[in-house]
């Protein structure tokens, strides 16, 4: 969810589960800077796709999990494009699982925000044509997920109210914005038998400390953890895989510069704590494939 592209990672590895193949999850997380895992400090660590990821793992559910196609910045006409490449062809035959973070980039760069002044400013004309490209690209985008992923399950997920130093007097326009988009992401997707994965109500009941740097828009992992149980109860109906907050993985973050330095083979990273587990030998030929994304 920031207005320029940032590098980030994800490391698979492959691990044999004891149940059935066809009861496991080929989960595929495509978006932008929240799917990615982004931190409020420009760092990448597990996020709420992780979180998913690592649950369904524990649950036996997980066959292979990558979000090789989210990266910061993303709007919803990135993610379309990224979904028509050949890569993508290959991730997306064999998923069963989706998940979909986009609309917030098209929306949010639109708003100018001063953290210290409290103070936030947008103009409704550029909002509403903002909001109408998102609800004509989110259709061809689940349209064409549908064509390319058949036996795929997909959640769009929801956004929150990001901007917790902001006047009252002055975020009225804003949250109307806002809602309305969640509302577009919704219409959206169950016109395409989709499940919208409301977080707004229960993520805004703890922003002030889920949003800790008030120059930037994305939270701390107890917030990914929250998205990824709004995520799991509708996903299982219960709260059978919800993450327990003595469940979360030891943070792991990495600088973006960190991340070039390991895409160049030029620092040892320590393995992170949490290791999503892959098992599709037919797209990772049975090694430990690191994904750069």
């Amino acid at each position: 969810m920031r207005r320029f592209c940032l590098l980030t990672a994800v490391f698979l590895f492959i691990m044999p589960f004891p149940t059935k193949a066809q009861e496991q999850e080929v989960y595929i997380a495509i978006g932008d800077s929240l799917a990615a895992g982004q931190t409020p400090y420009s760092q990448i660590d597990a996020g709420y796709t992780d979180f998913i990821a690592l649950q369904l793992q524990r649950n036996g559910k997980l066959a292979h999990f990558t979000k090789e196609l989210s990266f910061p910045g993303y709007r919803v006409g990135n993610v379309l494009e990224s979904v028509q490449s050949e890569k993508a062809d290959a991730l997306l035959k064999d998923a069963t699982l989706i998940t979909i973070s986009a609309g917030a980039n098209n929306l949010l760069p639109l708003l100018t925000y001063n953290a210290d002044a409290g103070t936030l400013a947008f103009s409704q004309l550029s909002a509403n044509f903002a909001l109408n490209e998102v609800r004509i690209q989110m259709k061809e985008l689940l349209e064409l997920l549908r064509e390319k992923a058949p036996n795929a399950k997909v959640y769009v997920m929801g956004y929150y109210f990001p901007y917790v130093s902001v006047h009252e007097e002055q975020v009225e326009g804003a949250i109307t914005s806002l809602k309305l988009l969640n509302r577009i992401l919704q219409q959206q997707a169950e016109q395409a038998n989709a499940q919208f994965v409301d977080v707004y109500d229960a993520f805004n009941e703890h922003a002030q400390s889920y949003l800790p740097n008030l120059k930037d828009i994305h939270p701390i992992q107890q917030g990914y953890r929250l998205m990824a149980n709004q995520m799991l109860g509708q996903y299982s109906g219960n709260d059978a895989f919800e993450m327990r907050e003595g469940a979360m993985p030891t943070p792991n973050p990495l600088t973006f510069e960190e991340i070039l330095l390991l895409r160049n083979d030029e620092v040892e990273v320590k393995e992170p704590a949490y290791k999503p587990y892959v098992t599709a030998p037919h797209m990772h030929n049975n090694k430990p494939h690191p994904v750069m994304i």
